[in-house]
């Protein structure tokens, strides 16, 4: 199979999906999904007409605790009967002579996936304002399962997640930095200080999805969220962390992107960030009055998960093509330190 993707043992992925699929349909077709810059996702279809995604680490150098198949697996599995959207999950595969590495499959969610300003134009704008509402709901949802209840209570610590995450994530930030060039990356150093210095109190805890945003979500066809993807740094913590990232992916029309792709959200339809933050409100009984401290923690983190995207492009992990465009995420970690300096002053 000369177009065979990287990161895909054909035969050997093939015949443990027949263990576990009786209908599969062989042989299958394996795509890699674009937009994912850390575990890679294939789409994995039957002649049939069977479609399923599979999810696996990137390729080359891995933090450990950045890509744990077997807990995504959990999450998902253990958030199926919840009125959280979540894709059924077929069966995880944690014997890396397979596949060289873990790997899960789950059902495919047929749904939109807006990427980028093109397909967001698409959209009308009553399904971008219903995407914008729904992604709340969703949220809110998320931040309400019973913990325990589903069986993920011991997923993690529940409480001072802010000092965990900041603790966590500066250390690999540092393990990003030994895989590039001393001196590569933007100083996320110092606005790591700061933020630990005014580590406001936790209200409550709940499930954090860790990495909440349009594009990791689906879409149907009225613009409702019906799946939630990409649960890889979910844990237990601060739902506020998520309300806070979520505005770092959410700019005003004129306001700065944290990455290109975000201007999407600009367009007519598209609630603004303070509609998005009365929903969450109205909603909740949280006090939302501290969320700038979140928007600015939330940019930290996402500069701390971009220069690891960095040092695993330039280190080869995402194929040839990474390595070209390995810059660019250099030069959009500089701009998101500027937003978190700007998000802590309103803070203040």
């Amino acid at each position: 199979m000369s177009d065979l993707p990287e990161g895909i043992n054909a035969d050997a992925v093939g015949a443990w999906m027949a263990e576990h699929i009786d209908t599969l349909a062989p042989p299958l077709t394996y795509t890699l999904i674009a937009g994912g810059h850390s575990n890679l996702t294939y789409s994995v279809t039957d002649t049939a007409g069977g479609h399923w995604v599979l999810r696996r680490p990137p390729l080359g150098q891995v933090l450990a605790t950045a890509h744990d198949m077997a807990r995504e697996h959990t999450i998902i599995s253990a958030l199926g009967p919840t009125d959280v959207p979540v894709p059924s999950v077929v069966g995880l595969c944690t014997d890396e002579s397979i596949n060289d590495a873990p790997f899960y499959v789950m059902d495919f969610v047929d749904g939109v996936v807006v990427r980028d300003e093109s397909i967001a134009s698409d959209l009308t704008p009553e399904q971008r304002a219903r995407a914008g509402s729904s992604l709340i709901e969703v949220l809110h949802t998320i931040h309400t399962v019973d913990i325990d209840a589903v069986g993920l209570g011991d997923l993690g610590r529940k409480e001072d997640y802010l000092t965990r995450q900041l603790k966590r994530w500066n250390r690999q930030y540092e393990q990003s930095c030994t895989q590039v060039d001393e001196g590569t990356l933007p100083d996320l150093g110092t606005l790591h200080d700061l933020l630990a210095q005014s580590v406001p109190p936790q209200q409550r805890s709940s499930i954090v999805h860790g990495d909440y945003r349009l594009d990791n979500t689906m879409l149907g066809s009225d613009g409702s969220v019906v799946a939630v993807l990409d649960w890889e740094i979910c844990t237990l913590g601060d739902p506020l962390a998520d309300l806070g990232m979520l505005m770092c992916y959410w700019p005003d029309s004129g306001d700065a992107a944290a990455m290109p792709q975000l201007a999407t959200v600009s367009l007519p339809g598209f609630p603004r960030r303070a509609d998005l933050l009365n929903a969450y409100k109205k909603l909740s009984d949280l006090d939302l009055s501290g969320i700038d401290y979140y928007v600015a923690f939330g940019y930290w983190k996402l500069g701390c998960i971009i220069a690891g995207v960095y040092a695993r492009y330039s280190g080869g992990a995402m194929g040839d093509a990474g390595r070209q465009g390995a810059e660019g995420f250099r030069t959009m970690i500089e701009g998101i330190v500027e937003l978190a300096y700007d998000a802590l002053e309103h803070d203040t």
